[in-house]
């Protein structure tokens, strides 16, 4: 525990990066895009698949590079899209020494570790980019107060065939947490918007255990108990930030849905 919170501390300066947002912020998320596809590829390979790290990499370039000198055009973002499943499919021509299994790690992981985290860059250039907090402030707090609700009171099983430590207290703690620190944050920095944020804050908690329980199916798959090393007490890239790659895509659509009426 000690470990989590001294790594958790060490980590907090890297919200600076969330206010500078711009190219600060999307500099981060082309690095943890990066470092994600390398620990997401490397537990296909402990299973014994071959995803095509070459396409992943290209796909990063092409997708940031097209941001950069095409903002905010989806037909662009589409066309990028097609391109990607079509590679995919490609890669796996040579029948004879690939698999199935290699095609579909590869698109996986674009999506995953490359579309996801990129809607953090769509929030941020968005009219409405004083949100992007609430990406984080819902995952995070989510996070804490879910390990501490449930290191507490926490009695009942959640998914014990997953994540054995998550708990239902934990999990409706975490959804206290979250509209705990986005309600916060609304009252201080958007209180005109409070309504909006307190659903958001709800449906971005809820997600974002989605995509703590679906990183553990991933790993319990793989036979890996972590993505990787980099961060002490957490693991890997990938073991701190499973909740906010999957909560940005919600909350940027919810953004756009309660929003852009």
């Amino acid at each position: 525990m000690k470990t989590r919170i001294i790594s958790a501390c060490i980590m907090l300066p890297l919200l600076i990066l969330v206010y500078l947002g711009g190219y600060p912020l999307m500099g981060a998320c082309i690095l943890v895009t990066l470092i994600g596809i390398r620990e997401f590829y490397k537990g296909y390979e402990a299973a014994g698949t071959r995803p095509a790290y070459g396409l992943a990499y290209a796909a990063v370039v092409l997708l940031y590079a097209a941001e950069i000198f095409a903002p905010g055009d989806m037909r662009v973002l589409l066309l990028w899209m097609v391109v990607m499943v079509m590679g995919s499919m490609i890669y796996g021509f040579n029948v004879e020494g690939r698999k199935l299994d290699d095609m579909s790690a590869t698109l996986l992981g674009i999506l995953y570790c490359v579309f996801f985290p990129f809607h953090i860059v769509l929030i941020d250039r968005s009219e409405y980019s004083i949100l992007i907090w609430l990406v984080f402030l819902a995952a995070f707090g989510t996070d804490i107060m879910a390990y501490f609700v449930g290191m507490a009171i926490g009695k009942h099983k959640l998914c014990p065939h997953l994540s054995p430590k998550k708990s239902k207290e934990g999990a409706a703690g975490g959804v206290l947490g979250s509209v705990i620190f986005c309600g916060i944050f609304a009252y201080f920095v958007i209180p005109e918007m409070m309504t909006e944020c307190m659903i958001i804050s709800v449906v971005g908690s809820v997600v974002a255990q989605f995509g703590d329980l679906a990183a553990s199916a991933f790993k319990r798959q793989m036979g890996i108990k972590d993505y990787g090393n980099l961060i002490p007490g957490h693991g890997g890239i990938l073991d701190r930030f499973d909740s906010v790659i999957f909560t940005a895509p919600i909350i940027y659509a919810l953004t756009l849905l309660v929003f852009s009426r």
